[in-house]
């Protein structure tokens, strides 16, 4: 009994240790980990709208919904939006960039988890230069990949549904 007790001890006393230090390393990172995400959003945002200067978040409350793009002189040049929607097998989420006219400059899958050599082929530049200068409500000209068609068909879902929404709160903010 004695000897189980022990062990335990030492058990829950290696945890702790474990733990402290886990918490130690999260707490001397977590501003780097928070530089470098910021730094591959504005990255992301500049490869999906190439012309604009600056962004700036359109955000009522906490969430931000879209991105106004801007140039050197604060003239708008178009919109950035993140769509999600469900793949295969997870959430892929892309990011858009759409004209004020409705049509796509560029998308960039920034987040998935499909299988590997189909479904991540939704990332690769074949299957997103097809959403270059398409309507970004219909996107009749974007072809699915095969092999990959719930995958495809979640990025041009996404897109589209955001595109639908993003104009509605254009229309009503003006």
């Amino acid at each position: 009994m004695k000897e189980m007790l022990r062990y335990g001890f030492i058990l829950a006393l290696i945890c702790v240790i474990a733990a402290g230090l886990l918490a130690g390393v999260n707490t001397l990172t977590r501003s780097k980990i928070a530089a470098q995400a910021l730094a591959e959003e504005q990255s992301a945002l500049k490869e999906v709208m190439p012309l604009a200067a600056k962004f700036t978040e359109v955000k009522p409350g906490q969430e931000i919904l879209y991105y106004k793009a801007l140039d050197n002189q604060d003239k708008l040049l178009g919109f950035v939006f993140k769509a999600s929607g469900k793949g295969y097998s997870s959430v892929i989420e892309t990011l858009a960039g759409i004209f004020p006219d409705g049509r796509i400059s560029a998308i960039k899958v920034i987040s998935l988890n499909e299988t590997p050599g189909l479904g991540m082929r939704v990332k690769e530049n074949n299957f997103t230069k097809q959403f270059n200068n398409q309507d970004a409500l219909s996107l009749s000209g974007v072809q699915a990949i095969t092999g990959a068609t719930i995958s495809s068909r979640a990025v041009m879902d996404s897109v589209v549904k955001k595109a639908q929404e993003l104009q509605e709160l254009i229309k009503n903010e003006k």
